[in-house]
């Protein structure tokens, strides 16, 4: 069954429909909501909201676009209404201390691999993810949509309601501000 005919059936009140789309659609809203907040309680949270928004929207849903591009653009609202929420509430962040039994340790390097370069991937992926967490909302956003969740430029354009250029000029803007956190912290030497 195509997608249009799935939501066909559940603006029709066709639970089973509507449960298709949600299991067609889980994973790359789950992994945008992961990327954007950080968090997988947070982001599981916000899946279901993006979900569940959608059950409540279908109805006025009139297909301009695509339904997963449609669940996708109310994902990515949610992720940015949530981080705004918590930035607001953030006063000051904690620092990390060995001693915090809260503190994760990192597991150990897969006997099989290289320690160094085990630990390097490891540190390069936390320096990715400290950098985007420093993005502004609409640079780390783009990013994860273009670089983490493989989106075309058109599709971007679509859940953004952004034309090809402005999506293609704020992705170059977005990797330009990554680039140069990463060297600013010394993961990349200066070009």
């Amino acid at each position: 069954m195509t997608e249009s005919e799935l939501v066909a059936r559940a603006k029709a009140g066709d639970q089973d429909a509507f449960r298709q789309l949600i299991e067609d659609n889980e994973k790359r809203v789950y992994t945008l909501c992961l990327r954007m907040c950080g968090d997988g309680e947070d982001a599981r949270d916000l899946a279901q909201e993006a979900f569940l928004s959608a059950w409540r929207g279908l109805p006025s849903f009139k297909g301009d676009s695509s339904f997963s591009t449609w669940v996708y653009r109310l994902a990515s609202n949610s992720c940015i209404d949530f981080l705004r929420k918590r930035k607001r509430r953030q006063t000051a962040a904690p620092t990390a201390s060995l001693d915090d039994p809260d503190t994760p340790w990192m597991e150990p390097s897969d006997p099989q691999q290289d320690p160094q370069r085990q630990l390097e991937r490891q540190e390069l992926r936390y320096a990715v993810r400290q950098g985007l967490s420093q993005l502004p909302e609409q640079h780390r956003q783009i990013l994860v949509m273009r670089e983490i969740s493989g989106l075309s430029y058109q599709e971007i354009g679509q859940v953004l309601d952004l034309p090809p250029g402005t999506v293609k000029s704020r992705i170059a803007r977005a990797r330009l501000a990554l680039k140069d956190f990463l060297q600013k912290n010394g993961t990349f030497p200066p070009q």
